[in-house]
């Protein structure tokens, strides 16, 4: 079969976008469909889209919405490289900047110049996101001024709002009651913090697991990762994801492991002399066991929102004397935006770039019965 597909890049990240009345009618087998375009599991994905990284094995699924105030719904896919599974429990930031430039460009929103709004609605975690487009001409503006760490280049600045983004996934603010909770683990006892906005993430410092807090990707060893691993898992069991033991196999991609450290000087990935006097913290993430090579949007979301809550771990590592948060990450540093509406965080805005790559049609090697797939 062959189906219509738009890869895209959001960010950091490059996924598949796909209809979602081109994909199978049957639920059951949206894992095995977005495997089988995807080339997995193989480390190397050489029989599909994937790009042997998690970073470019996503996947959005996007539909014109019913809902009220809401133009499209948008469900987001974590394809697994090495393992028969597909992740829906969380969203991608990165992927989601790509949402509303993919929603006008396939006409199912109305083109409004300079700025077209589109009103997301993203079924992973039952939030809106609300995303502002440049256009021009009636086409999504892909030129631009604005850069971002970990995409060569500059676009058209894409910005995206987060609203009332607490409890993304679990329901609660603090998954287990608790603004920290002292796990047990092999290497003794640790402090984490564990937040559900956006996203959620475990959050441990740095010195806790034997870190600086300003390692890039390639210097975190295997054993290391293996140690936050087991951090994360614990982590997945108190969210109820999974079991700890099951962890890695059945919730990949959530929680997601956060390194934090105070404010320090750094290189980055591009050779970047980074200060410390220019961000609040120092962050280092990690993305299906393996180190991210800059930071998802949704982690930031989650840490600039977890910077303005009180007795977490990073109540007293991230000072926060401005409505602008900025995050040293691996490959620069990323800012956001804060709202407050009666002393209430109500938002939380970041800018990004995205564009389309290819438009065309991927081939599945399997069989799937679709409602308006071309044979």
């Amino acid at each position: 079969m062959k189906v219509p597909v738009v890869v895209m890049r959001g960010g950091t990240s490059k996924g598949v976008f796909l209809d979602f009345e081109n994909m199978p009618n049957d639920r059951l087998l949206w894992d095995d469909f977005l495997l089988d375009i995807m080339g997995s599991p193989d480390h190397r994905q050489i029989d599909g889209l994937g790009g042997a990284n998690s970073l470019t094995s996503k996947a959005a699924i996007i539909k014109r919405s019913d809902l009220k105030e809401i133009d499209v719904e948008y469900t987001f896919a974590q394809i697994s490289i090495e393992n028969q599974l597909v992740d829906f429990k969380g969203n991608c930031g990165n992927i989601s900047s790509a949402v509303g430039p993919y929603a006008i460009e396939q006409g199912l929103v109305p083109v409004i110049e300079p700025i077209t709004t589109v009103r997301i609605f993203n079924t992973n975690t039952q939030k809106v996101i609300i995303s502002e487009v440049e256009v021009e001409n009636g086409k999504v503006k892909t030129d631009g001024m604005c850069s971002i760490p970990g995409v060569p280049g500059k676009g058209s600045p894409i910005y995206l709002s987060f609203t009332d983004a607490e409890g993304a996934v679990t329901g609660k603010l603090f998954p287990s009651g608790n603004p920290i909770d002292v796990i047990e683990t092999s290497m003794g006892p640790i402090s984490v913090s564990i937040i559900d906005v956006a996203n959620p993430l475990v959050f441990v410092k740095a010195q806790d697991v034997g870190l600086i807090g300003t390692e890039l990707p390639h210097e975190f060893t295997q054993e290391k990762l293996i140690e936050l691993e087991e951090i994360r898992s614990i982590a997945a069991e108190i969210c109820e994801f999974s079991s700890k033991d099951e962890a890695t196999i059945k919730s990949p991609a959530v929680p997601k492991l956060t390194v934090i450290a105070p404010p320090m000087d750094y290189i980055d990935t591009t050779g970047v002399e980074r200060k410390a006097s220019d961000i609040e913290c120092v962050i280092r993430m990690l993305s299906m066991q393996k180190p991210h090579q800059a930071l998802a949007i949704t982690g930031a979301i989650c840490t600039t929102s977890a910077a303005f809550l009180k007795d977490t771990i990073l109540s007293n590592i991230v000072t926060i004397n401005q409505h602008v948060v900025r995050l040293g990450h691996p490959a620069g540093v990323m800012e956001t935006k804060v709202d407050f509406i009666a002393g209430h965080l109500s938002a939380i805005k970041v800018v990004r770039t995205a564009r389309t790559i290819l438009e065309g049609y991927v081939y599945t090697k399997s069989n799937y019965e679709y409602s308006t797939m071309l044979a």
